[in-house]
């Protein structure tokens, strides 16, 4: 396993983190032990989550299972660089979501006591609330690293502005402020390339995507779905959408002789602002599969080949769409 710091920390995360949303709904309490033995196993020491996983309101069920694993013993816990997040909708009542001093205190302590832990690693805002002022949040941020219940403090699916925003009002209280970012990206979806990732270079924040599949249609959809594997109504939509460049893409994948899925995780890697993408396997099988991305090198011709399939933006901006 290969590891990087996370951000200007330092903090050493693997290359890869490993996701768990898929762990209660999708797979077995079971089979998520194992999965995250074996991730401990390969090296992959930086394992997401959030409160909200396992979608049901208020239960934190992902959190659960993966606090009942720590529970195990056998120094999980300690191996283990955990992010989990706060701002989504817990309850019913009003503070029982967003970015309030009351709800991130509260959210913090139900993290910990699903978890079974004494301390978050890094403790994620799922997004912006525009109705929190940043003195609010950072003094909420400041008392939970001052307990010790909160190591660093990133965020997710912030903009540029936003990242912006959220430093200089850290650097005004003398406070270490965001250390990561956890955006969509991937070849398909890469608009942070705009404004936010030239943000995160500048303030040392690592980038964490998330979806680097987009949503399975880089790991060969084309392929499964000529071996008779079925797609969601949604993804059949998406990929008839995209369908030419997908027939490229995964035609410039066989000519390398790589699987799609590892070549848009290793494209992800080649990014030097790129901490560790997110994996969320549902299998073994899956999560195995995902470190070939780390043994994947491309050529500039190669590289020039995946930005003609999947174009971006044109860089950062302004002179993407300016002089």
């Amino acid at each position: 396993m290969e590891y990087t710091q996370l951000g200007r920390t330092g903090l050493k995360v693997s290359r890869l983190c490993l996701g768990t949303m898929n762990f209660g709904p999708e797979t077995t309490e079971a089979d998520s032990y194992a999965i995250m033995d074996r991730a401990l196993d390969l090296g992959i020491n930086f394992f997401d989550t959030a409160n909200v996983y396992g979608w049901k309101k208020g239960e934190g069920v992902t959190e659960q299972i993966i606090g009942r694993w720590w529970a195990q013993g056998g120094g999980r816990r300690e191996k283990v660089v955990i992010a989990t997040k706060v701002y989504g909708n817990m309850g019913d009542w009003p503070n029982e979501s967003r970015l309030s001093a009351v709800h991130i205190r509260r959210a913090c302590e139900d993290s910990l006591r699903r978890m079974k832990t004494d301390y978050i690693d890094l403790y994620q805002m799922h997004h912006v609330d525009r109705n929190s002022p940043w003195e609010e949040i950072w003094q909420a941020m400041e008392t939970l690293v001052q307990q010790g219940k909160v190591v660093y403090v990133g965020s997710s699916n912030f903009a540029g502005w936003h990242i912006a925003q959220a430093n200089e009002a850290a650097k005004a209280r003398h406070f270490l402020g965001l250390v990561s970012e956890q955006s969509l990206y991937n070849l398909k979806d890469r608009m942070i390339e705009l404004e936010v990732i030239p943000a995160c270079e500048y303030y040392g924040v690592g980038i964490i995507p998330w979806s680097p599949l987009a949503g399975g249609m880089l790991g060969g959809a084309l392929q499964k779905a000529r071996e008779g594997r079925r797609a969601s109504e949604n993804q059949q939509k998406q990929i008839e959408k995209y369908r030419a460049q997908l027939e490229q893409y995964e035609a410039f994948c066989a000519e390398i002789g790589e699987q799609p899925a590892d070549v848009a995780l290793a494209w992800l890697l080649h990014n030097p602002a790129v901490t560790a993408p997110i994996i969320g396997p549902r299998t073994m099988d899956q999560l195995t599969g995902s470190l070939r991305a780390l043994e994947i090198r491309f050529t500039d011709e190669q590289m020039k080949r995946l930005d003609d399939i999947w174009p971006g933006p044109g860089g950062p901006a302004p002179e993407a769409y300016a002089w």
